[in-house]
């Protein structure tokens, strides 16, 4: 707050205080007001809250320290509106359009649209808009929202809106995974579409691995998801001796755990002879690949190949993942 608002250590207690009241001011403006309750907001200026209120009702009847300002619309009436929106929109909305919602600084339903993207559509769906209140106004942005994307060891991701694999570890600028899920340029994305980023490197056969370059928004945490309802912390990547337990994570079966068999196995694939692999006897399935290798809180690899399955038993193969930091140049990001 002292960065973000230009505030003193002493201005942030204040500001923390002052929006203490504010909270509980609005609890009981909204239900003094009742029906005539047309919204409220903190106002950094007076320091207190300002309550929006419709007609007669906008005289100040709380006895609290608020700002009360008159206004043309009740909140209920604006809600009814943007509701309406909803119901005749929803998914269905133009490119264009970016959204909507109740403003009550305002005290009207804003629509907001992209600039660039202003065609007939929008311009209907503008005109259909207003002819449901005078209320409503158009705001014009610059850009479109996109929903960020988290990664998380083990999660999922999208190559090229096509194939899946799994996520091996969060580094600083991306996260690391196999090489055969895609090639330098390849977009990945989550598993609502949203864009992660694209291939930044990638290495298959000889090497089996790889890492993605993600784009800005994208939140990258130090953790291993569990599919057990925890996420697991990484905290380095020392590695383990043969014969130490290790427990894989990935998207098609989960987290499961047994012990390092051998290291720097050959294994020869049908699209050619990959190096330095780990040996464990540890299940996994198609999509589990790239998905990450923990040992404690110890990363370890992420997911070749192998052979079997999760219902029978198998032997999985995984890339170690210091090589692949070294590689390129790459660090962790730990928790």
């Amino acid at each position: 707050m002292k960065r973000d608002f230009g505030l003193t250590a002493e201005g942030v207690q204040t500001r923390l205080a002052q929006e203490d009241k504010a909270r509980g001011a609005e609890v009981v403006a909204r239900k003094l007001y009742g029906a005539a309750y047309a919204g409220s907001w903190f106002d950094p200026a007076a320091g207190k809250l300002a309550v929006a209120v419709a007609g007669d009702a906008a005289a100040d009847k709380t006895g609290l320290d608020v700002t009360v300002v008159p206004v043309a619309h009740t909140y209920a009436q604006l809600d009814a509106v943007k509701t309406a929106l909803d119901r005749q929109a929803g998914k269905a909305a133009p490119a264009g359009v970016n959204g909507w919602y109740v403003d009550v600084q305002t005290n009207a339903v804003v629509v907001t649209v992209n600039r660039h993207k202003v065609d007939a559509a929008v311009t209907g769906f503008i005109d259909e808009a207003k002819a449901l209140h005078r209320a409503v106004r158009v705001v014009q942005e610059d850009h479109s929202p996109v929903p960020y994307a988290d990664v998380v060891g083990g999660w999922p991701y999208w190559i090229n809106n096509a194939g899946r694999c799994s996520i091996g570890f969060a580094v600083y600028g991306g996260f690391v995974t196999a090489g055969h899920c895609g090639t330098p340029g390849s977009q990945a994305t989550d598993q609502y579409g949203a864009l992660y980023g694209y291939f930044a490197g990638s290495t298959f056969p000889y090497y089996d691995y790889a890492w993605v370059q993600t784009v800005a928004g994208v939140n990258l945490w130090g953790y291993m998801e569990g599919y057990d309802g925890y996420w697991y912390y990484v905290r380095g990547s020392a590695q383990v001796p043969v014969g130490s337990g290790v427990c894989r994570s990935g998207s098609t079966t989960g987290m499961w755990c047994n012990y390092i068999q051998a290291r720097n196995q050959t294994v020869n694939y049908p699209q050619g002879v990959v190096y330095n692999l780990t040996r464990t006897n540890v299940c996994a399935q198609p999509g589990d690949s790239g998905g990450s290798w923990l040992s404690s809180n110890q990363a370890q690899g992420v997911t070749s190949g192998g052979s079997g399955n999760c219902s029978t038993g198998g032997t999985t193969y995984y890339q170690e993942v210091n090589p692949i930091l070294s590689a390129y140049g790459l660090s962790l990001i730990l928790t």
